[in-house]
């Protein structure tokens, strides 16, 4: 048996409650993972209000990446040995001392990394590969619109997006948050408070607008995205923790020829997970084992006090990543 954090009822953070559960068992392909550190992500918080379910197949317990060891492998599995430090994007499960996950969606720990920061890369730098990279496109020398840029989606976005030559614009809620994304590389941080960022991502681009725009507003920002975005900007569509429903002025996806795309990723396929992770082993790997990037750390908290990390998650004060010590 082992520990984990389960979801009482749908509910607020104290419907998180310590439990036991079976250890799982690798299946073909799969690795089983005694756990050292667990994300915490907004996913986490939408499913233990009842928002997000886990798809098909996946563990009911929250927890979407990990950090750990490998305890065993399942049939087939021969990409890592029995001990080696891995980091692993999960559909699932991560609140507890063991998970199973697919080998090819793990990725060995880069080195010189703690436990508590690996377990901080898999998800954000999964979707912000997708999404900005993938999706969006990003190129050398573009603009990026990362809003909600002390998340740890924009902590990372921001990062990745100067590490491969362009120029980052971010919004945050505060002067301190604001000055967090500026250090970490951000050409202009916008107090979305006190600034209108349609307005700043014209003065700072020369009227040029942003190639890319990474969203997980949504809400009015959409109208305002349209008119920030560049000819031929592509807006990335993540969350909607502003509304999914939005008027806007659509004449200007014509007239700029603008993309509007969306996506989620935790129901995606294990081989896309995979290429996914193949990817950011060659081009992010790298960057992360000479810190050239790396996860920005907001707390670490106990696995029995999960609910607390959702507190400070749902909150908004923290900068960067929040993560459960798990053993």
């Amino acid at each position: 048996m082992m520990k984990a954090v389960e979801i009482g009822e749908p509910g607020g953070p104290r419907a998180l409650r310590m439990t036991e559960r079976p250890i799982p068992e690798p299946g073909e392909g799969e690795v089983l993972i005694r756990v050292k550190c667990a994300g915490v992500n907004r996913p986490d918080v939408l499913q233990r209000m009842g928002a997000y379910p886990p798809p098909e197949g996946a563990s009911d317990l929250p927890g979407l990446e990990v950090s750990g060891v490998i305890e065993k492998a399942g049939p087939g599995a021969t990409r890592f040995a029995e001990g080696d430090a891995v980091c692993a994007l999960t559909a699932g499960g991560g609140y507890a001392e063991f998970v199973t996950v697919h080998e090819s969606n793990a990725l060995p720990v880069p080195g010189g990394f703690t436990f508590s920061e690996a377990a901080a890369i898999p998800e954000t730098y999964f979707t912000v590969w997708h999404n900005v990279f993938q999706r969006g496109g990003l190129q050398p020398g573009e603009t990026l619109l990362v809003h909600g840029g002390t998340s740890g989606i924009g902590t990372t976005a921001i990062q990745l997006a100067k590490a491969f030559g362009s120029t980052v614009i971010t919004t945050a809620g505060s002067a301190e948050k604001c000055a967090a994304c500026e250090k970490l590389g951000a050409d202009r941080a916008v107090n979305y408070r006190e600034e209108d960022f349609v307005e700043a991502v014209g003065e700072t681009t020369g009227g040029h607008g942003a190639d890319v725009i990474l969203d997980m507003v949504g809400g009015d920002y959409i109208s305002r995205n349209y008119k920030a975005a560049a000819i031929e900007g592509r807006v990335v569509q993540i969350a909607f923790l502003g509304g999914a429903k939005a008027e806007a002025n659509f004449s200007l996806l014509m007239t700029k020829r603008l993309v509007h795309t969306g996506s989620t990723l935790r129901a995606r396929s294990v081989e896309f997970k995979g290429a996914l992770a193949a990817e950011l082993q060659e081009n992010v790997w790298p960057l992360l084992a000479d810190r050239k990037v790396q996860p920005v750390m907001d707390m670490i908290y106990p696995l029995a006090e999960a609910w607390r990390a959702h507190e400070r998650m749902e909150a908004g004060s923290h900068i960067g990543k929040i993560v459960l010590d798990v053993a």
